[in-house]
C-alpha cells in the first residue's frame, strides 16, 4: 500500500555544541547509541513507514553524514576480501544506493532555526504531505512515524506524550480540543508555556506530517524565539486554515541531544544485549568494586 507520506525530512545542519569536544569532526547524528548511529535509526523509521524521498537538510561541514547514508562500494569490496562477508552485507543493508533510493542532500548554511530548515527543503519534496524527523529525538520500540501515518487524516499532525506539569516548560505543549484514543484533536500550541498557564501537558516531540501548505507560511514567518524562524510557529499559525492534531505514539523516547538522554538510550538497548547485559549485571552486583576486565 502506498503511504501518502513520500517525503520525510531531517534536520541534520545542528552543531551539537552540546557534545563538544566529541562532535567537533563527528556530527551528533552520527553519535552512536550502542552501536548503531542516531541517524540509522531516523532512516530506518522513514522507510518503515513508506516513505519514498528522504531530503537532509545539511551544513557544509558535515559531509560525514552523507558518507555514513551512502553506499560505500569500495569498503563493502575490501571487507568482502578480507572475508568479512556479514559485515560487508550489513553495511550494504543499511546504507541508501544512490541509484535504487530517492535521497536528496541540501544545505543550510546559516542556523536560523528548525523552520528555516525544513523551509531549505521546498524545492525537493514531492506531492503532498511531508514528514519532519528529528534524529536526536530516538523513538524506540513501535515505529513513531508509522503509527501517525495510520492515524493522519490531512492537515499538520505532530508526535505528543504525557508530560509532567512541572516539564512543561521544557516543551512545545498542544493545545487540545478533544480526544479519540491515542488521537488527539488541538486548535493551536504554546512554545515552553509557565506551567500555569499551559493549555495540556500533551508536549510535542521531534516528529511531524504536515500538510504542503507549511512551505508558505514558513516562507512568511516572522523570526521568533532566538531570532530563529521557528516550525512550531508556523504550525500555529496554520492550525485554523488545516487543522492540527497530535499523536500519542506508544513507542519510548529518548532526548538523545542531551548527555543524559543519550545515556539513557545506551542503557535501555545494552539490557538486551548480552554482552552488554553482562557488563551491566557486575555493575549491578557491586557499586563499589572495580569492572571486570574486558
Amino acid at each position: 500500500m502506498t503511504s501518502p507520506v513520500r517525503t520525510a525530512i531531517f534536520p541534520v545542519a545542528g552543531l551539537g555544541t552540546r557534545f563538544l569536544p566529541a562532535t567537533k569532526a563527528t556530527p551528533k547524528e552520527l553519535l552512536p547509541v550502542l552501536d548503531t548511529p542516531l541517524i540509522q535509526y531516523a532512516i530506518d523509521e522513514a522507510q518503515a513507514a513508506g516513505v519514498e524521498r528522504l531530503i537532509f537538510v545539511s551544513h557544509p561541514s558535515k559531509s560525514a553524514i552523507e558518507r555514513h547514508v551512502m553506499d560505500d562500494v569500495r569498503l563493502r569490496a575490501d571487507l568482502r576480501a578480507r572475508g568479512k562477508d556479514d559485515l560487508a552485507q550489513a553495511l550494504q543493508d543499511a546504507a541508501l544506493c544512490p541509484e535504487a533510493d530517492d535521497v536528496v542532500f541540501t544545505m543550510q548554511d546559516q542556523p536560523l532555526g528548525l523552520g528555516h530548515a525544513v523551509l531549505c527543503a521546498r524545492d525537493h519534496v514531492l506531492p503532498g504531505p511531508v514528514a519532519v524527523i528529528l534524529p536526536d529525538d530516538l523513538i524506540l520500540g513501535a515505529p513513531c512515524l508509522s503509527e501517525m501515518v495510520a492515524g493522519y487524516t490531512g492537515g499538520h499532525m505532530v508526535a505528543t506524550m504525557t508530560v509532567a506539569a512541572e516539564e512543561v516548560s521544557k516543551y512545545g505543549i498542544l493545545s487540545v480540543t478533544g480526544r479519540d484514543g491515542a488521537l488527539l484533536r488541538a486548535d493551536g500550541m504554546v512554545e515552553k508555556p509557565d506551567p500555569k498557564a499551559a493549555p495540556s501537558c500533551e508536549a510535542v516531540v521531534g516528529r511531524y506530517v504536515l500538510d504542503a501548505s507549511i512551505f508558505d507560511d514558513l516562507a512568511t514567518q516572522a523570526p521568533g524565539a532566538g531570532g530563529e524562524i521557528q516550525l512550531t510557529d508556523a504550525i500555529a499559525r496554520g492550525a485554523a486554515a488545516v487543522g492540527l492534531s497530535g499523536m500519542r505514539f506508544s513507542g519510548l523516547r529518548f532526548d538523545c541531544g542531551s548527555k543524559g538522554g543519550m545515556l539513557r538510550a545506551t542503557l535501555h538497548l545494552a539490557e538486551s544485549d548480552p554482552e552488554c547485559a553482562a557488563v551491566l549485571a557486575d555493575l549491578r552486583g557491586s557499586s563499589t568494586a572495580p569492572p571486570r576486565a574486558a
